[in-house]
């Protein structure tokens, strides 16, 4: 037995070596790490809490892409919207204006000199020449013709590098995080969101005289055969375009704009929008193409009919609660009567240059409306 305890102590002391000879060359071995890696080494744990913050920081520094039209006639419309998204998110937001030549400088004059020198914007000139052969031009009419209207057919192309983009319209005001509505969930395979009209917050103060504004039947002409062959239900509920979230990745992969622009084509080959149209002529080829393929936003990002009639349909507190205002309709907030233009003013900045001013006067008939 005293050989066995013998072999067991010549054992341990062999294991202990080899243990303190490896233990020695792990030492030498982060030494050589330590010296061979980055002025500061391994990290104290002390700054392991830091991590998060950082993490946060870079999802702040995610860019949202929000693209917006501006034309020279409507150009206090775009800066008082782009003033409402700027100053109510904390959120990296760059804005992609589209407008055509001859409006860039008065544009660039209006950011550069008032409150909004600081907005991250780029300024993308429009070509209206893409739309030769896909819109119908009344030559009696042909100033009537807004090519900018068409720009948000154009999305990949006008923000190449972002997956995700919001549009917006120039008659529109936010009033919380636009971070909230460029968060809205897309279903897979769903290139867009759009606000449904029928089953919108905004739909149960019906539009007098607009007819069928909130059923594809308002839009498309069923007695075309091309219309009916699509097999799309008149009553289907239509959607409006003045707001929406985009996946531009989806868009680029389902070829969008080339169907959007397929339609604009037969249209003005065969006439397939509506004759009672009382909305704009983008919305037609965009519920064909979307048709039963679209999700769906938060209605209250986009309470519209503002500029339908002068006449208040809101409540005050409905409308201060409402997350985006839209004015579409003819009364536009900057014109001569509009409900709740004075909310709109809030966010408006005047023309330095004094080119645009608005139509609207006040008086004691005005606030009493």
């Amino acid at each position: 037995s005293s050989v066995n305890i013998s072999i067991l102590i010549v054992a341990v002391v062999i294991f202990l070596l080899v243990l303190h000879h490896n233990l020695l060359g792990l030492s030498d071995f982060l030494k050589r790490e330590l010296s061979d890696s980055s002025p500061l080494g391994l990290q104290p744990i002390d700054f392991i809490p830091a991590i998060p913050q950082r993490l946060t920081d870079e999802r702040n520094d995610k860019e949202i892409s929000v693209v917006i039209a501006a034309s020279d006639e409507r150009l206090g419309g775009a800066i008082a919207a782009m003033n409402s998204i700027y100053q109510n998110t904390r959120s990296n937001v760059v804005f992609h204006i589209v407008t055509l030549n001859d409006t860039v400088d008065h544009l660039r004059l209006w950011l550069s000199n008032t409150a909004l020198k600081n907005l991250k914007y780029r300024i993308l000139d429009f070509d209206p020449r893409v739309l030769e052969g896909k819109v119908q031009v009344d030559p009696e009419k042909a100033d009537t013709l807004k090519p900018l209207t068409f720009a948000r057919f154009y999305l990949p192309s006008l923000v190449p590098h972002a997956e995700k983009a919001i549009y917006v319209d120039d008659d529109i005001i936010v009033q919380d995080d636009i971070l909230q509505l460029y968060n809205t969930p897309l279903k897979p395979g769903h290139a867009a969101a759009f606000s449904d009209d029928c089953d919108s917050t905004t739909n149960k103060f019906a539009v007098h005289g607009a007819g069928n504004q909130y059923n594809y039947i308002g839009f498309l002409d069923y007695k075309k055969e091309t219309i009916r062959k699509l097999a799309m239900k008149a009553s289907t509920c239509s959607f409006n375009p003045g707001v929406f979230v985009a996946n531009l990745t989806e868009w680029k992969l389902q070829n969008i704009t080339k169907q959007l622009e397929k339609w604009m084509a037969l249209n003005v080959a065969e006439e397939l929008y509506s004759r009672t149209l009382v909305g704009s002529i983008t919305t037609p080829p965009l519920l064909i193409v979307f048709y039963k393929q679209h999700s769906s936003i938060d209605p209250m990002w986009n309470v519209r009919h503002l500029g339908s009639s002068a006449g208040k349909r809101y409540s005050p507190q409905f409308v201060k609660a409402a997350k985006l205002l839209h004015w579409n309709g003819h009364f536009k907030p900057w014109g001569r009567t509009a409900s709740y233009a004075e909310v709109w003013e809030k966010w408006y900045i005047p023309d330095p240059t004094g080119k645009f001013s608005l139509l609207r006067r006040h008086s004691k008939a005005y606030e009493a409306k």
